[in-house]
């Protein structure tokens, strides 16, 4: 059955990975205390998207404010989890933004670009930074279906992105948010100091 929605795109944060490298589950690690699918469902909240939807696979996730979906392919890849969070909205669900849960700098500001390049007719948008297309992603509902065929292995929306470039908003981002991973237990000491550091900026 669908979830149902409230006119605004929908939000989709794919948080189901095992963190092999990194050797726990993406989803459950902490900066500054909030573990990162909190970071990710709070962003999605601040830029307006309703509902979110979180698909988990290798860790059982209690996740405030929004809807857990599990994924029982989560290790098949990426790809399992998109197909995952696109058959659990509601038909009518106007649009979606896709984002990835170990990517803590994308940010409300990044989600609420693309928005307003739906808003002005895009069917689908992506975020770029220096140029590269990376995330989130919007993809307008009548593509849900060809975006979920497309998405394979380790493979989400990008299959579906590159074989319409004429549908896409590219939309710069560099401004407002980062793509960096958290992949290793190096990236995570990184983006833990720079949270530290920009927070002691801002104080």
């Amino acid at each position: 059955m669908g979830i149902r929605h409230a006119g605004a795109p929908a939000g989709l944060l794919l948080a189901a990975g095992e963190g092999r490298r990194l050797g726990t589950p993406k989803a459950l690690v902490e900066i500054g205390g909030v573990r990162l699918v909190d970071r990710g469902v709070r962003m999605l909240h601040e830029a307006g998207c309703t509902p979110i939807v979180v698909v988990t696979g290798a860790a059982a996730i209690d996740v405030a404010g929004a809807v857990v979906v599990h994924n029982p392919d989560w290790p098949t890849g990426m790809g399992s989890s998109l197909r995952a969070g696109l058959s659990a909205l509601a038909a009518d669900c106007p649009a979606v933004v896709i984002a990835l849960v170990d990517q803590p700098r994308v940010t409300a500001a990044a989600v609420r670009r693309l928005r307003a390049a739906y808003d002005s007719g895009a069917r689908a948008a992506v975020a770029t930074y220096a140029g590269r297309p990376r995330n989130p992603v919007l993809i307008a509902h009548e593509y849900f279906a060809e975006a979920a065929a497309g998405a394979s292995g380790d493979v989400g929306a990008r299959a579906f992105l590159r074989a319409h470039p004429e549908l896409v908003a590219t939309v710069p981002c560099d401004d407002v948010a980062a793509p960096d991973d958290i992949d290793t237990p190096e990236d995570l000491e990184r983006l833990s100091r720079r949270w530290s550091g920009e927070r002691k900026a801002g104080a």
